[in-house]
């Protein structure tokens, strides 16, 4: 597959279907995601030398759009890489009860993120509350490329930019798919791009003394502990604490469980088990953990250009501490 720029999504479906099928009979393959549709199952592009992954980076000028990038999260793809850059880590379940991530990068780019897996349904509404955002994922279901096609975001799939990706040598594939964000976008453009309606400053009076918290899908675990030492939320998953490939414990300054309903939606992995539907538009309840303890807050999204208001019972902003936030979306 020829290498090309992240492809600009939001122009009607016929022109965009149409520009599929060309691309397609031209170089006899389906044009993007076509390799690295992954149930998430894709294994990428085969072109690309093996490496092995490593985070670092350095904070660059505002300027273009943040990069989303989907994280695999199942046991066999730890550690990671390059989540400690990330802004925002969202969490959703998944197909069986697992989880999966989506780093969001604006401040900073690791010089290496991953693995890199595929992207789901809800994914796309998450994305709305940003203005043109870069997605990086590893392919998605046939049936939902035409959703994708039509999404306001740069679609950057190993089939579009195949340059950017590369097969590391420490994991088996399909969790060994990694991205050198550098090659999708010249810099990360700044606080200003994360349109999410978070608030950040002096935590509020009151809260409950929490020493950790736990969150619960059926076929994952998050745990985060506080480290009075560190002012930060050490993460365990599915027992085993979370430390990503350059020796980094994961440690987020601020932990939102953000109530939301889950759903089953029309889509299907390759075993036949439903792809859950996370809705972030709506209103609802969150607990906000900072400071070494949790804040019960409220939580609305009016539409899916909006970002998301956490207010405190007062109905005032609740600030999050000045750091990476984790976002666990959970059954409400």
């Amino acid at each position: 597959m020829g290498q090309r720029a992240p492809r600009r999504r939001g122009a009607t479906r016929a022109a965009l279907l149409a520009a599929t099928m060309t691309a397609s009979l031209a170089v006899g393959c389906t044009a993007h995601h076509g390799g690295s549709v992954d149930d998430g199952r894709g294994h990428g592009p085969s072109q690309s030398p093996p490496q092995s992954p490593s985070a670092g980076g350095t904070v660059a000028p505002a300027a273009g759009p943040l990069l989303a990038v989907k994280i695999d999260n199942v046991p066999a793809a730890r550690p990671q890489t390059g989540l400690d850059s990330a802004d925002i880590v969202y969490a959703e379940q998944v197909e069986g009860g697992l989880s999966r991530l989506m780093a969001v990068f604006a401040t900073k780019f690791p010089k290496s993120v991953g693995p890199v897996r595929s992207a789901r349904v809800s994914d796309l509404e998450l994305l709305r509350q940003f203005d043109d955002p870069t997605l990086a994922f590893s392919g998605a279901q046939h049936k939902l490329l035409p959703l994708i096609d039509k999404a306001p975001l740069r679609s950057a799939s190993p089939d579009e930019v195949a340059s950017a990706y590369y097969r590391g040598v420490d994991k088996s594939a399909p969790h060994n798919l990694y991205l050198h964000p550098d090659k999708l976008l010249p810099s990360a453009p700044g606080a200003a791009a994360l349109t999410t309606g978070f608030h950040y400053g002096a935590a509020p009076t009151g809260g409950k003394p929490t020493a950790s918290r736990s969150v619960r899908y059926p076929a994952a675990r998050f745990t985060f502990t506080w480290s009075g030492s560190k002012h930060r939320w050490l993460l365990t998953e599915d027992g085993t604490p979370t430390v990503l490939t350059n020796g980094k414990r994961v440690a987020p300054a601020t932990v939102v469980i953000q109530y939301v309903k889950i759903r089953k939606s029309k889509y299907h992995d390759v075993l036949g088990n439903n792809t859950p539907y996370t809705e972030t538009v709506g209103t609802g309840k969150a607990d906000v953990l900072r400071d070494g303890r949790t804040f019960s807050v409220d939580w609305k999204r009016q539409k899916a250009t909006d970002g998301t208001q956490f207010t405190t019972t007062d109905g005032r902003p609740m600030n999050f501490a000045k750091g990476q936030v984790w976002v666990i979306f959970a059954k409400s």
